[in-house]
């Protein structure tokens, strides 16, 4: 026992700080010499036209290094490297650059490019005798990735930042393009400064997508310019909406750190709200037992069959479609109670003056609402069921957001469209945290159990796919819907757990959980000390040591 608690302080206190970077770098070679940063530590960056949304970056990394604070998760604590000071090499700069031939364009330009048009890929090099660092890259977006990830090299003891890791040396770009989180904002009302610092956690970890499901049958709380009676009816209150501007903000903040926003308006199911302002658009409208015609309360759909309602819905997505400016927009498509339209009068009687069956109407409202949105430069995107369920006429470059089961994958992918994994199997947030329903003290949640950090690491994304049909993963994301989530319980729900899949998309699949556990533990102090709330995974003596809470240790 002696021998293993040696073996284990050994590994702690020799625990290197590149070995802590999340995600981790496709390659990565590192040495064991102590650099510290120099006091007048500067970033400058060569070129011409150099972005304000780059410059603002580099200004936030010079802060990060400064207040991060963190110590390294070792056995004592930074104490054992003061040692190393005396005799270390200072780094005074690093210094950002594009290759040859690339030319700057804003990051937030860049970040809002479609998925496979992004490039993130960038090469570091901290040398070890102080010469200089550098990142180059072909894009802005590039350098940027480059800087978190220089970002996370440090540490500090007795106001010293460094490392012991020098030199260090790393060619990365990520393993797929879409690397995303969901929250939903209709269920319980997030502020804005809480979608903020979302973002700013998502960028740390490479995150590039936002998927925003920012309405639904609870509320509506999306001010539109041109139908502003949708949240002034369907808000929880005046106080809790977003506006053009509260829009404007969150979009320009998440670009500024490399994030595209992807809203969610989802029909035609999930749109009870609308009835508040518009109770001729809607069939079942809190209709009793809610539990018969739709998945949770309140019940209410589109009457989608009404061509009143189908050129409501398209006008709608095209005053959204310019709050936005991603390529990307979903319409969802998911959870259509059939129950419902059997009991609609002026459903039934539409599709009997028309003479076409529901889903021939599903398939004129869905071409329609599509229309209108590729109109305004969009790509559509949906859940699985508009492609496994319903007859519905969709593009192939209709990506398709699997989340019912992994195990739809494949059905997706022999329809040979584009998809992204978002499997409640191993990516939903919120699984695992009981029954909301009331008057139900049996009741869990309906997809039991958490989904720990381990089960969504260990996720593959081509699993059971041919090659031509792993070609059409875009990537993946993770989920929090929020039926039992709010302000104040936002940042332990997510983090660190949508680190798992941060990594699992930007590095790719088959990582080791029990090597990652370090460098996760690493993460969600680091998160803590710059204000994000991430939850422990072990006790700290766990922490201090790792593999010494190894089941087999």
């Amino acid at each position: 026992m002696k021998l293993l608690a040696l073996v284990a302080l050994v590994l702690a206190i020799t625990h290197s700080p590149a070995e802590a970077l999340w995600p981790q770098p496709q390659s990565v070679a590192t040495g064991s010499s102590t650099l510290l940063l120099s006091p007048g530590f500067q970033i400058t960056v060569q070129g011409n036209h150099v972005p304000g949304d780059l410059l603002a970056a580099v200004g936030r990394t010079k802060q990060l290094l400064v207040s991060d604070k963190l110590e390294r998760l070792v056995v004592g604590r930074g104490a054992v490297d003061a040692p190393s000071f005396r005799a270390a090499k200072v780094l005074s700069r690093l210094t950002l650059s594009l290759g040859k031939g690339a030319s700057f364009a804003s990051l937030t330009s860049e970040a809002q490019k479609a998925p496979e048009e992004r490039d993130e890929a960038y090469h570091l090099i901290i040398p070890k005798d102080g010469s200089g660092a550098s990142i180059t890259a072909n894009s802005t977006l590039g350098l940027f990735r480059g800087l978190t990830t220089f970002s996370q090299l440090w540490y500090e003891h007795a106001n010293t930042v460094y490392t012991v890791s020098a030199p260090v040396t790393i060619e990365d770009r990520p393993a797929y393009p879409y690397r995303g989180l969901m929250l939903d904002t209709a269920r319980n009302f997030f502020p804005v400064s809480d979608i903020k610092r979302t973002l700013d956690a998502m960028s740390w970890v490479k995150i590039n997508q936002f998927h925003w499901h920012i309405v639904d049958s609870q509320s509506f709380p999306l001010v539109v310019p041109g139908f502003t009676d949708l949240s002034a009816k369907g808000a929880y209150s005046s106080s809790q909406t977003y506006s053009l501007s509260d829009v404007r903000d969150i979009v320009s903040y998440a670009g500024a750190r490399g994030i595209d926003v992807m809203v969610e308006i989802d029909t035609p199911g999930h749109t009870a709200i609308i009835s508040q302002a518009h109770p001729d658009f809607v069939a079942c409208a809190e209709a009793s037992p809610w539990a018969t015609y739709a998945n949770e309360p309140p019940a209410g759909q589109l009457r989608f069959v009404d061509a009143t309602v189908t050129k409501y819905i398209a006008d709608l997505f095209t005053e959204v479609a310019k709050m936005f400016p991603s390529t990307l927009f979903s319409t969802g498509g998911d959870e259509l109670n059939t129950n419902c339209y059997d009991i609609d009068g002026p459903t039934q009687a539409a599709l009997n003056a028309s003479g076409s069956t529901l889903e021939q109407a599903l398939d004129v409202f869905t071409q329609k609402t599509h229309d209108a949105l590729k109109a305004k430069g969009k790509t559509p995107v949906v859940w699985e069921e508009m492609v496994l369920v319903h007859n519905v006429t969709l593009s192939k470059d209709t990506p398709v957001l699997v989340w019912i089961s992994s195990d739809n994958v494949k059905a997706v992918a022999e329809a040979g469209h584009k998809l992204i994994h978002a499997a409640s199997d191993y990516f939903y947030l919120d699984c695992g945290g009981g029954g909301w329903v009331g008057n139900f003290p049996s009741g869990n949640s309906w997809c039991d159990p958490f989904k720990t950090w381990q089960r969504s690491f260990s996720f593959d994304p081509v699993a059971n796919l041919t090659a031509e049909e792993a070609k059409l993963v875009l990537g993946g994301q993770q989920l929090l819907w929020t039926e039992q989530s709010g302000p104040q319980n936002l940042d332990p729900v997510v983090w660190p757990r949508a680190a798992s899949s941060a990594e699992l998309f930007w590095t790719g699949p088959g990582g080791n959980v029990s090597a990652a556990l370090p460098r996760l533990h690493d993460l969600a102090y680091r998160f803590r000390q710059r204000g994000v709330n991430a939850i422990s995974l072990q006790p700290e003596w766990c922490a201090l040591r790792p593999g010494a809470c190894d089941l087999t240790a």
